[in-house]
């Protein structure tokens, strides 16, 4: 638990250098830290140990990406952590996703992490890699991507999928262009 969301800080940081200085971005969202303490003379020898968070807790993304959240969508703070789930995506060339950004307004706890089935340079998340391509298909960017210069997700899942057969395409100015898959 530990190692996943002070991990997800780590990349939080980066975010936030990167975002903070562009006009109109404004405040990032930033995942808290938590401790690990060792209590020997407990029947529970560790624990963990966190910033309490008081106001409203909201959960701005879910693990499965299954469930439609208004606020994420709707809040500024649900926004940039939609952007920073993005950010992070793209940095690592889609085999990391942060997930399950929650919190009090923008200080977000008890996060997870998902990674293609081999990890993310020696690191393996607590989430099922499906998260992952969950997000890539469900994403859709907001200002705050445009202000990144983040690329869209959803061109990159349809330059993926591959033709199975001769198609012919009409485009816009009605110019025809016929593809022929090897």
């Amino acid at each position: 638990e530990c190692y996943v969301q002070n991990t997800a800080r780590e990349y939080a940081k980066i975010y936030a250098a990167e975002a903070e200085p562009l006009e109109g971005f404004g405040e990032v969202p930033e995942i808290i830290p938590i401790f690990l303490v060792h209590r020997p003379a407990n029947n529970i020898p560790y624990a963990t140990v966190e910033e309490e968070l008081v106001g409203e807790f909201v959960k701005y993304s879910v693990k499965d990406g299954r469930e439609v959240n208004f606020l994420r969508r709707d809040s500024e703070a649900g926004q940039k952590c939609c952007t920073f789930q993005h950010w992070v995506y793209e940095k690592t060339n889609g085999s990391l996703l942060v997930t399950d950004l929650q919190g009090v307004g923008m200080k977000l706890t008890d996060v997870g992490i998902a990674t293609l089935t081999k990890g993310y340079k020696g690191f393996k998340g607590n989430c099922s890699v499906s998260f992952i391509e969950q997000f890539r298909v469900l994403h859709q960017c907001n200002k705050y991507c445009e202000m990144l210069g983040l690329k869209s997700l959803q061109s990159t899942h349809q330059k993926q999928r591959k033709p199975t057969s001769t198609k012919s395409k009409t485009l816009p100015n009605s110019t025809t262009v016929k593809k022929t898959v090897p």
